[in-house]
């Protein structure tokens, strides 16, 4: 892959909510995605062959063969305790390649420990200790040592909570699946999944050794102002408060509320010449709202 230039063929392993987006903002572009889901009969019609990688067995010859011909490959497959089980199964047959140039990982700002509304960037030390940050610091490693050992070009993407159309407040309010936490304070940004397709393929244009990315938006927001935008918007009324301790909620959504911190990406967006589209929250609902999402099966566009 030269400068500029796109890769001819991506695989995307996880072909979930964020490679689902990467895989729809290249293919009109001319390049040829494939991907791996888990179960590839339960997959949409989109015309993305999929190929089944499950962590209970090994890769089968037709995604061996992707990997084989594939010039970029992104990882975005949930770690587990022992890193990246996508990376675990096909770590041999990457390193064995002729074609690969690139590889990408797609991780989290978990890895930052809490700022108290303090700023993070790429410089800023990944000192999280929990066993979130744990499992992605190990993933991150892994592919990192990867693309070192083969000598090619390589990004780790640490993202905030991601949103689009199909996945935001609206839906969640729509389906009384909303919830109105509150710690006062609290802030933190959000990635438009679109946004972060274009950041994506930006960093494939501009392929450079061991790159680290902290794609965002401009407005680190409180959850509570997100969703009653979202609510004003799609005419909801909004769930009754809870407090971010409240011993009711569960584990994982307090460990969510506990990381107070705000993103400066204004390095990622220098180096690869990338804004988002989606500035803020409000941008981003507006655009599901107008798609549909949050209205009645009957009102959707």
């Amino acid at each position: 892959m030269t400068a500029g230039a796109l890769p001819r063929r991506v695989l995307i392993l996880g072909l979930g909510h964020a490679g689902r987006a990467l895989a729809h903002r290249l293919r009109p572009l001319g390049v040829v995605v494939e991907g791996s889901v888990r179960e590839p009969a339960a997959a949409p019609e989109d015309g993305i062959t999929r190929h089944r990688l499950h962590p209970d067995h090994l890769p089968d010859a037709a995604l061996l063969a992707a990997v084989a011909r594939a010039d970029a490959v992104l990882g975005s497959v949930p770690p587990d305790a022992d890193g990246d089980p996508a990376l675990r199964l096909l770590a041999p047959a990457l390193r064995a390649s002729p074609a690969l140039r690139w590889v990408g990982y797609l991780s989290s700002t978990a890895v930052y420990g809490d700022r108290d509304g303090g700023w993070i960037d790429e410089g800023s030390r990944a000192d999280a200790t929990d066993a979130t940050a744990t499992r992605r610091l190990r993933a991150e490693a892994q592919w990192r040592a990867l693309a070192a050992g083969c000598g090619i070009a390589s990004a780790v993407f640490r993202l905030p909570g991601l949103y689009g159309r199909g996945r935001n407040a609206l839906v969640r309010l729509a389906q009384g699946k909303a919830r109105h936490v509150v710690r006062p304070g609290l802030v933190f940004n959000r990635l438009h999944v679109d946004d972060l397709a274009d950041a994506v393929v930006a960093a494939m244009r501009r392929p450079v050794h061991d790159a680290l990315y902290l794609p965002a938006d401009d407005e680190p927001a409180p959850p509570q102002e997100v969703l009653a935008h979202a609510a004003r918007l799609g005419g909801f009324a909004l769930p009754p408060a809870l407090a971010w301790d409240d011993p009711a909620l569960e584990p994982a959504l307090r460990r969510f509320h506990a990381s107070n911190k705000r993103i400066d990406s204004r390095r990622t967006r220098e180096a690869l010449q990338w804004q988002p589209r989606f500035r803020s929250y409000r941008e981003g609902l507006r655009d599901a709202w107008e798609a549909g999402d949050g209205r009645p099966a009957a009102d959707a566009r």
